[in-house]
Formats: structure tokens, sequence, C-alpha cells
């Protein structure tokens, strides 16, 4: 059976939960600290090229999706910024590791809002057809940032 568009997110959200756990329990400017945040920020940026293009733009076609789908593109923008910023900061220095937890909850409270509340709404809005055709594109379109952002 295909998977749904919601099953292909959810195994994404999985990974990036996976990968901020275990950010946040490093510690120093470590090669393991260094490849996680590696991980984290290439599964960060393909998970939202391939979302915003095959879940929430589907979404706005409807009247009913706009704000949520503005919303979750805004916390994408603000999710950019805090990885932009541990990017920047040296992994060595105390302020580092606040920053990936800042990160981590901003990343917790985005998938949470859209398990619990787009997840909803967009089962309503799409058909199943849709559904089974968008987890194909965004699997597609995922897979391909993956090996670019890497």
């Amino acid at each position: 059976m295909a998977l749904n568009i919601f099953e292909a997110l959810r195994e994404s959200h999985e990974r990036q939960r996976e990968l901020y756990r275990q950010l946040i329990e490093t510690s120093g400017d470590t090669p393991e600290r260094q490849t996680l945040f590696e991980q984290l920020k290439t599964e960060l940026l393909a998970h939202e090229l391939a979302e915003e293009r095959h879940f929430y733009i589907p979404l706005m076609e409807h009247d009913a999706g706009v704000d949520l789908s503005r919303h979750a593109i805004s916390e994408h923008h603000q999710l950019d910024e805090l990885v932009e910023s541990l990017d920047d900061a040296d992994p060595a220095t105390p302020t580092w590791l606040p920053l990936a937890k800042k990160l981590a909850e901003k990343v917790e409270h985005h998938l949470k809002e859209e398990e619990h509340r787009f997840f909803q709404m967009a089962g309503k809005l799409l058909t199943e057809k849709q559904k089974t055709q968008l987890a194909k594109d965004y699997f597609a379109t995922y897979e391909e940032a993956k090996t670019t952002t890497a």
C-alpha cells in the first residue's frame, strides 16, 4: 500500500526528533556534534522544501488552508534562521548548546502543531488520491534535496 502525505511527513518528523534529541546531548566541538548538526540541517532543509512544495502549496489552493499554510511556512523561516545562527556560532562556546536547544524546541513545536492541527484540516481538504500522489511527489523532492544539500 502506498503511503499518504501524512505518513510521509511523519517519517521525516521522527528523524528530526531523533536527530535533535541526540544533538542536544552532545558537548563541545566534537565530530559527533558536527555530524549530528549537519544531518539535522540537511533533514530540515530537505523536509521544508518538499513539504512546502507538496503539502502547503496544494493546501493554499483551498481558502481554509491559506492561513495555516502561511503560519507553517513562517515557522520554517524561523527554523532556517536558527540553523543559520548555529552555523555561524562556534560549537565550542557555551552559547551553542542553548541555541541548539532553542532550535529543538522550535522544531518540536512546529511538528506537534502540524501533526495535531494541520494534518486534521488537510485531511478534510485533500482527496485520497491527492494524499497518495503528494506523498510520492514529496519523497521525490525530499530525496533530491537531501542529495543536493548534503
